[in-house]
């Protein structure tokens, strides 16, 4: 079953939805849109939209670049047809007809019909220069703020990381270290430290910096969201398999099917995970 995040932005009095399906694709109100040029019957302000040529054969080069099942024998006839004074087009014609994807037709309530934000802005132009301009400003807006949230994310991941790093370190420096001298000590710590990064990123932490020599910082300073979650729960599990005694060959071992089977897990998701905490943070 899909999940659906919705967002509202507004232009010129103007709320227009925007909802985001799996946290992939995200869709535009062209409904909402046309209300600026026609609030009581914004479904006609589409079809008009559509019964231009200009339109056909942005749509149709849209389609050709994003969707590989777009129907090219179909688009032709509507491209051979459009302009003329006889030639209407719907949204779900056109959708059914050609299997595009760029614009989606949604019942109900919310419902209306959406594209994708490509074509909600050219639609935007069409309708009002203008308002398209106060559209991309807020749709900016937007944007900057799921980056925002994002970065905060990416962050406190990195901190939590941190602080299981530090168990981490001393587990390692109270079962594993009794014995050995400073310069023996430092050694094993980046010997634990790569074990975490070969199973989790498949390459030392030399590996790394010799590939991206221009880069500052380490591997783990450029690692995703869900690779720095795995992180955290892997550097607590190896914190624990230390103190249970267990052999850094099966610790490896034992690691890497962690991190394959959570990054799986978490990539599976889609991300769902964290949005449904993240929207019941802001409650």
């Amino acid at each position: 079953m899909s999940r659906m995040k919705k967002d509202t932005i507004e232009a010129k009095g103007i709320a227009v939805q925007v909802y985001t399906e799996d946290f992939e694709s995200e869709y535009i109100s062209l409904t909402d849109i046309a209300r600026y040029k026609n609030p009581h019957e914004p479904k006609d302000v589409v079809k008009n939209w559509l019964r231009s040529r200009d339109t056909i054969e942005f749509l149709g080069l849209w389609e050709t670049l994003h969707n590989p099942k777009f129907k090219g024998v179909e688009f032709d006839s509507f491209k051979q047809a459009s302009g003329s004074n006889a030639f209407t087009l719907s949204p779900q014609r056109w959708i059914v007809n050609t299997d595009a994807i760029g614009i989606v037709s949604k019942s109900g309530r919310y419902g209306g019909t959406f594209a994708h934000p490509d074509i909600a802005m050219e639609f935007a132009s069409w309708v009002s220069a203008e308002f398209k301009l106060y559209l991309i400003e807020d749709y900016k807006r937007l944007k900057a703020d799921e980056n925002s949230k994002l970065s905060f994310n990416w962050n406190l991941n990195r901190e939590i990381s941190k602080i299981n790093y530090k168990i981490h370190t001393d587990a390692i420096k109270e079962y594993l270290m009794r014995d050995l001298t400073k310069e023996q000590l430092n050694y094993k710590y980046a010997s634990e430290a790569d074990i975490l990064n070969v199973a989790l990123f498949n390459k030392r932490a030399k590996e790394w910096r010799e590939q991206n020599p221009n880069l500052k910082g380490n591997m783990r300073d450029y690692a995703s969201l869900n690779e720095l979650l795995v992180l955290a729960n892997m550097e607590s599990y190896n914190a624990v398999l230390i103190t249970k005694g267990m052999k850094q060959k099966e610790r490896m071992i034992e690691l890497r099917t962690l991190a394959r089977n959570q990054l799986f897990s978490i990539e599976k998701l889609n991300g769902r995970g964290l949005k449904e905490l993240e929207r019941l943070s802001e409650r």
